[in-house]
């Protein structure tokens, strides 16, 4: 998947970002699959922690339950703060957001696929809602 470069949107708009900045918090949210699937395999508490290919290795306790649990909260806090901001951003878009967000899914595939029920204006004003509230969040 290739970073397709837009337009920097205006000063003037209410939501917005530094370029870098979005793009930073771009592939934050593009890492979103990785991290449930690294979650769910976290929680089959029969794979050993050897066998994750993706887990981060630096400071993290050298106990296996421990660093287990210590992965589970790393990525389930992730997941959950993608999931809270898109709520926060528009809960009856939240589903379209997440695609959007986190498979860098447009609006036309929302549109066509998924039947989302609101404007292009509408969904981009919400997209960037979404990533200047996560900026907030994230610092």
């Amino acid at each position: 998947m290739t970073t397709v470069i837009r337009a920097e949107i205006s000063q003037k708009n209410k939501y917005w970002i530094s370029k870098h900045r979005y793009y930073e918090l771009k592939h934050f949210c593009l890492q979103y699959p990785e991290w449930k699937k690294v979650y769910s395999e976290l929680c089959d508490e029969n794979l050993p922690l050897s066998m994750i290919k993706t887990i981060p290795t630096d400071n993290f306790p050298s106990d296996p339950i421990v660093q287990r649990d210590t992965m589970k909260v790393y990525y389930s806090e992730r997941i959950k703060l993608v999931e809270k901001i898109t709520l926060e951003a528009d809960p009856c878009l939240h589903d379209y957001l997440i695609k959007g967000v986190t498979e860098g899914r447009s609006y036309t595939y929302l549109n066509t696929v998924m039947r989302i029920p609101c404007g292009r204006d509408m969904y981009y004003d919400r997209y960037r809602k979404f990533f200047w509230l996560l900026s907030e969040i994230r610092g």
